[in-house]
């Protein structure tokens, strides 16, 4: 082999020793790396180890490497890691994703790699599992240890997990190991998932729930990209439904994905599945271990892992052969990424279909303003499921007028809701009070000086958490102790909540209905996602009378004995300026609604709104859905916003509000390129919340017609500038929220 002259490329596309391949890695660089193929060769698409500086990182085989840099100095791969290669399709998908959203290529390959210890090789490893009864002494540690160990949900852990998760040392652990409360097995690194048993009979469909099941499973059996809107009203089935075109892929060999907006849907969803498949399939989120990830990563590499059900980032796995992807509830905002990588995974999951030839189902009761725009004009199908399965009856909705109702001083719950929940406990049914507020109180004010407690990271107000006995800010995670002396005049016993959030609701409701058991739903009083699990089953069995909740409670849970709802603040999320007020707020209330009578028993939602006529609160009480859209629609149109627009937000953020204020403001000067495209340029402004972890924030927007190749446009605009290193600026394509 002539040592100065690199191998060509063999005519099946492989690399042999020796050929210049392109890397490209997940370290914060500009460009692929030019590397020799090790021995025995690679191929594209190829997970290998190659050294960069002094360290040895990961990296996937992108193509020929570009010859530019002198080939006796070029380092060689060095292994190819025991992983199938990432398809091409993945490949594709990546760099479309990333052009999209304008995401360097470094941070997409950081979203698909994610799992831990991917350069370890197959073979054994050692887990934890419990072994026999509690130890006769139980320390505190010990018991952090026991308590964590039961996070796992019965998953077995490495010792490192563990440790890390209860927070102690591993000799803690040693010594339950040795007093046999522990035991440690020896089993496979990454075990295979029991098969999946399609023709394994589901629940008898009704006859709308089985065309719609036919229209799908057609679909899927055909092949090919498509994207349906599977529309039913709350508790209409949709689940079922669906499950019968996840069937239907798993009969033709294919792999099928479910994402879900809620990490405390997974559980019951999993036992769903595992019903009507007679297994549980792997799953992908924060909630499972990291050797469970490794495990799930490399079982959809190899296409052994048939169905997948997880969170957002489940769709940069790399399926050997993804045929059906779900997005439940896809109108949900958590779909939205919104710090690292900004994209909307009800957006990537229409792109990553198109590359893998996959069909996807978008499944909601209130569909996002531009998934019903695409059906509506032809992009997309669309099937409708009209009625709830089986006894269930949609709730009667009315609005309580604000006005018109004596209030008591400090409270929100007005007599006419009070009354409803009073018959609800009376006759043994749950009633949910619904407030889209965490903690206790959003202000605290000094009633000496006026003063509001803020946060010293964040132009944003402390939020009491009673609960906790702290403030919290809701921006950065900021805590502090609950000030007895208002920290501004020092003066004491004047600090004063304004407003109310689900735990002061849970204090006035137990004065009001003092027998009654309450459970709050708000994700910062449970410390993991089990823990939650663990409090909605016993709800849903009986355990509580009255629920108190925020948006969490609007996400697919079904309370059996849940027959009332009521809304404290109707209007809420109307306020402000938000382009998707009205559609959210018609959504997140058409949800909580949905909570009610689903088992039989007659459901009634009422509403609390100080402005009963407004557009959205009398569409929200009339059902109109498709009139509210319509008109939705016609108002975007006219103004030329999403969907019949585009967008892209631009955030600058430095330690020094002069710095950012200066960069934004010669952005702003220099738009030749943005003008040229046909785009326009709005700001810079301060950010509604101007100022986070400490870093002063400033906003552009970049606005457009639909027809504008935006991301082209923006990319050549940004390409003008450097700014310094302590100066960040991040785009949103399709930005969600304008904060």
């Amino acid at each position: 082999m002539n040592l100065l002259t690199p191998p060509a490329r063999s005519a099946d596309g492989s690399f042999p020793e020796g050929a210049l391949v392109a890397v490209l890695t997940a370290q914060p660089l500009d460009r692929l790396l030019d590397y020799k193929a090790p021995e025995g060769g690679c191929v594209p698409g190829s997970y290998v180890e190659v050294p960069l500086g002094p360290r040895t990182v990961i990296g996937v085989v992108w193509g020929p490497g570009r010859g530019d840099y002198d080939y006796a100095r070029t380092r060689a791969v060095g292994r190819v890691l025991d992983l199938p290669p990432m398809p091409e399709e993945m490949r594709d998908f990546l760099e479309r994703a990333g052009a999209y959203t304008l995401t360097p290529m470094h941070a997409m390959l950081r979203l698909a790699t994610r799992a831990p210890g991917l350069g370890e090789d197959a073979g054994t490893v050692r887990l934890l599992v419990p072994g026999g009864p509690e130890p006769a002494r139980m320390t505190d540690a010990r018991r952090k240890v026991m308590d964590a160990l039961g996070e796992f949900d019965g998953q077995p852990v490495t010792r490192a997990e563990l440790s890390a998760a209860a927070g102690v040392t591993s000799s803690v652990i040693k010594g339950l190991l040795d007093a046999g409360t522990l035991a440690e097995v020896e089993r496979p690194r990454d075990p295979p998932y029991a098969p999946l048993d399609p023709d394994r009979p589901g629940v008898e469909l009704t006859e709308a729930q089985e065309h719609a099941a036919i229209d799908l499973r057609a679909k899927v059996r055909g092949g090919g990209y498509g994207t349906t809107l599977l529309k039913g009203v709350t508790g209409s089935g949709k689940t079922e439904v669906y499950l019968e075109a996840v069937a239907e892929c798993l009969r033709r060999g294919r792999q099928a994905l479910v994402l879900l907006p809620e990490i405390a849907l997974t559980s019951e969803f999993v036992a769903r599945v595992e019903r009507r498949f007679g297994a549980k399939p792997a799953e992908w989120h924060s909630g499972v271990t990291g050797t469970e990830r490794r495990r799930c990563f490399r079982r959809v590499a190899e296409g052994q892992a048939r169905l997948v059900v997880g969170a957002r980032s489940a769709l940069f796995l790399p399926y050997a052969d993804l045929g059906l992807v779900v997005v439940d509830e896809e109108h949900d905002p958590s779909y939205k990424q919104e710090d690292g990588v900004l994209y909307n995974a009800r957006d990537m999951a229409v792109l990553r279909a198109s590359h893998a030839r996959a069909q996807v189902i978008l499944a909601s009761a209130t569909p996002s303003l531009e998934t019903w725009v695409n059906a509506k004009e032809g992009r997309y199908d669309r099937l409708v499921l009209g009625s709830r399965f089986g006894a269930g009856e949609l709730p009667m909705m009315r609005a309580v007028d604000l006005r018109r109702e004596r209030l008591e001083p400090s409270r929100w719950i007005g007599p006419t809701l009070a009354e409803a929940m009073r018959e609800r406990l009376d006759r043994g049914e749950q009633s949910l009070v619904f407030l889209n507020r965490r903690g206790y109180a959003p202000v605290q004010v000094c009633r000496a000086c006026g003063h509001q407690i803020g946060c010293h990271q964040c132009d944003a107000r402390m939020v009491e958490h009673r609960f906790r006995k702290l403030l919290m800010c809701h921006q950065c995670g900021e805590t502090r102790p609950m000030p007895a002396e208002c920290p501004e005049c020092g003066v004491e016993g004047k600090l004063a909540p304004v407003g109310p959030g689900v735990e002061r609701m849970a204090e006035e409701v137990a004065e009001r209905f003092p027998e009654a058991r309450v459970a709050i739903l708000s994700s910062d009083l449970y410390g993991s996602a089990r823990q939650l699990k663990a409090e909605i089953e016993e709800i849903a069995k009986g355990a509580a009378d009255i629920v108190i909740g925020t948006q969490l409670v609007a996400k697919g849970h079904n309370f059996p004995l849940l027959t009332l709802v009521g809304v404290i603040d109707a209007d809420l999320g109307l306020q402000g300026s938000d382009l998707r007020a009205a559609e959210r707020t018609f959504a997140l209330m058409r949800q909580v609604a949905g909570r009610a009578g689903r088992m039989g028993a007659g459901g009634v939602a009422l509403l609390q709104s100080a402005q009963p006529e407004h557009p959205v609160i009398k569409a929200i009480l009339a059902g109109a859905e498709e009139d509210f859209w319509a008109a939705e629609a016609a108002e975007r149109r006219a103004i030329g916003v999403p969907p019949y627009g585009r967008m892209a937000g631009i955030v600058v953020s430095s330690p020094e509000m002069h710095e950012a204020y200066g960069l934004a403001e010669e952005m702003a000067r220099r738009d030749e390129p943005l003008r040229r495209a046909g785009a326009e340029l709005w700001g810079p402004a301060a950010a509604p919340i101007a100022l986070v972890r400490g870093r002063h924030r400033v906003r552009l927007l970049v606005k457009a017609d639909r027809g504008v190749p935006i991301q082209a446009a923006v990319a050549d605009w940004l390409s003008q500038f450097r700014w310094p290193a302590t100066t960040r600026v991040s785009v949103d394509v399709d930005p969600q929220s304008f904060l």
